[in-house]
This record gives C-alpha cells, structure tokens and sequence, in this order.
C-alpha cells in the first residue's frame, strides 16, 4: 500500500472517526430532506477539515492535495452526498490560490476554512456542459465595474453559497474561442443574482445544486480573477486539482459498499450456509476489494504528485476516471450480493450505488477523461 507519514494516518484517523460519530447518525435524514445540515459544515471546519491545503497564512491547515483526499475518502466511506457537500463548500478556493490576489485571498480563504463562507464556481450553462469554451454568460466592463448576465445550471451551492467565481465572456472578440472567457468572484447578495434549488436528483441529495440567473449583477473590476482572457486556461488548472478529489469520492464509495456487502455476505444464510462461504461469492468480493485498493493507489499517487509540483493531468484523468467508475461497479455488485435487500433504502447499499452515478458526471465526465488520457498518449487528432 502507498505509505503515509504518522501525521498523515492521523489525519485518515481523524476523518473517519468524524464520519462515524458526526456523518453517519443522520446522513440518511439528510438524503431525505435534500439538504446538508450547516452545523455538520461547522464542525468540519472547527476540526479543520476543510481546504486542508490552504496555507496557514490564509487559515488552511497548510497540508496538501493528499490529505484531502485521504479525508474525502473516509467522509465518502460513510457518505457520499454529505462528503460532497463539505468539499463543495469550497470549491474553488483552488482557483482563489493559483490566481487570486493577495486582497481576495486574505477576504475570502480563512472566512471558507472557518465555515464562516462557503463558495461555488459556475461553469456549466444549458448548452454548454463539457464544452467550457462555449460558455455564452456575458461580463461587460463599464468603467471600474463588470455588469454580468447569464444563466447557468447544476450549479453547486447556488442557493447557500456566499459567493461563486462566474466564468464569463469578456473578450467576444478574440479570435480564439478559449481566449474569451474570464473568472469573475460574484457575491450572491448582489443584486440580480437568483438561484433556484434542484430537487430530486439521483445522486448526492443532500448537497445544493440549483440554477442560477445573473441579470445585470454588477461587480467592482476588483473581482475579476487573475488577467482577462485567461479564464478557460485557469479552470483547466482548476480540474486538474479538483478532480483528484473527485477521484477520493469515488474510492470512499467504493470502499463503503464493499464494507456493507462485506457485513452481509458473513451474516446471510443460504442452502444452510453463510453466502461468504461460497466461491463465487469470495470471488467477488476479492475483486471488489481489488478495485478498490488499485483505485485507492491511482488516487494518493496523483494526489501526492500534485503536491511535488508534479500535475499530470493524463494521470490525474486516470485517476479520476478509474475511481469513479470503480464506485459504480462495486456499488452494483453490492447490490447483487445482497439480493433482494439490495434494493431497499435501509440496507444502505442502493444509497451508494445512487450516489456512485453522478461521480462519472461532474467535473469532467469519463468520456472527456478518456480524451484527456488519449491525448496525452497519441496527441491531437
């Protein structure tokens, strides 16, 4: 197994003993109710689990990308939708690191690690999904502010964030499509910004996801991102961080419906025998184990790679992709293993393969991961 530092297995421990005695109580309520308890969020940060690789200075704890995969992993084992919804909240702070100023930094970062704010960042519109470049929001500079329009959708935390970074087109000009776009910071007391709750998804309930209207939101030029233009450049970097988390939601999945189908398989009987003791079924779970472990490895190495300095996206793709695809297939042989029951809500396994889906999704679906992967083996066709 890929080796921790004593400080890091601390970390791991930490994590999963919050997840069992915080997470665990009341995640199926809040599945229910389609909303993340804010005191779980609070005491999160008051533990300092979120945005572990902030630096001291800005509030973080001053880790790395590994340590935060090793506690979304532990959240996910216990739940998906509530780890979902603490690393949502901030989501984007990576962005605020690579490219914010020095004054957005100190305002934003330590209020997001103390639970004080949480953040989101909008990207994806009605037609514009996977294709980042075709973002049609628009951000007009008159005089020393941005007045914004655009709707976007599947937006995390559009209803409960403080603020979100907008990608907008700023540059409709440019020759180049991926040169027009920029990273704007939107307070969603502003006003003209409206945000509509989803409800009734698949996956993830728990966590905010809505729709988001900006009708003429008007911001200081302070709040744009880094260098207009530069915008679809920045969220690349962006995915390239994000997504090894993704990657650690996936392996937790994973690794919490392989325990669950563990725990059955010992206890159910069939034809005068627990179902562990046939072959099949210790094949099975050999497997299951086995994709979760070489998951598990993809992930810490990319993760770990990050933190050198080293960002590869065709691995961080790798990783990402494998993961999640990993938490579907041991979601569903969960499910099969437990038969019938595997259906039912209270056996908890349908819970997880409902929530495996949506890592396929979000923040780069596994077919663009796949194109990400090629690219980097065969170059451009």
């Amino acid at each position: 197994m890929f080796g921790l530092t004593p400080e890091q297995q601390d970390i791991r421990k930490a994590a999963r003993e919050f997840a069992e005695g915080e997470i665990r109580p009341i995640a199926r309520e809040l599945d229910e109710r389609e909303e993340l308890d804010p005191a779980i969020w609070k005491k999160a940060a008051e533990l300092g689990f979120l945005a572990v690789f902030v630096p001291e200075e800005y509030g973080g704890a001053g880790y790395g990308f590994l340590e935060e995969a090793l506690i979304i992993e532990e959240f996910a084992r216990v739940d998906t939708g509530v780890a979902q919804s603490l690393q949502a909240s901030y989501f984007g702070s990576q962005l605020l690191l690579l490219y914010g100023t020095e004054e957005q930094k100190k305002r934003y970062l330590p209020a997001v690690c103390r639970g004080e704010m949480r953040m989101g960042v909008a990207i994806t519109e009605p037609d514009a999904g996977s294709d980042v470049a075709s973002i049609s929001t628009r951000a007009e500079r008159r005089g020393d502010h941005y007045v914004i329009s655009g709707h976007e959708i599947f937006i995390t935390n559009a209803t409960v964030a403080d603020f979100l970074i907008v990608a907008c087109v700023t540059n409709p000009e440019a020759p180049k499509k991926h040169e027009r776009l920029s990273l704007i910071i939107v307070e969603t007391s502003c006003p003209g910004y409206e945000a509509t709750k989803l409800k009734g998804k698949l996956s993830i309930r728990c966590s905010d996801t809505g729709e988001v209207a900006l009708k003429e939101v008007v911001v200081p030029k302070e709040n744009l991102l880094g260098e207009e233009g530069k915008g679809f450049y920045y969220l690349m970097e962006f995915f390239n961080r994000t997504r090894a988390a993704v990657g650690a939601l996936g392996v937790g999945t994973a690794q919490g419906a392989l325990d669950k189908a563990i725990s059955h398989v010992r206890q159910r009987k069939q034809f005068g025998r627990p179902l562990a003791a046939f072959d099949s079924v210790q094949h099975k779970i050999a497997e299951m184990a086995t994709l979760v472990e070489a998951a598990r490895s993809l992930v810490w190495r990319a993760a770990s790679e990050i933190d050198r300095g080293n960002v590869d996206p065709a691995l961080i793709a790798i990783a990402k992709w494998y993961a999640c695809e990993v938490a579907v297939r041991v979601a569903d042989e969960a499910v099969q293993l437990h038969g019938g029951y595997g259906i039912l809500e209270e056996y908890d396994v349908a819970h997880y393969y409902r929530d495996a889906k949506v890592l396929e999704i979000f923040e780069g679906t596994k077919e663009i991961e796949k194109i990400l992967i090629a690219r980097r083996l065969l170059g451009r066709y």
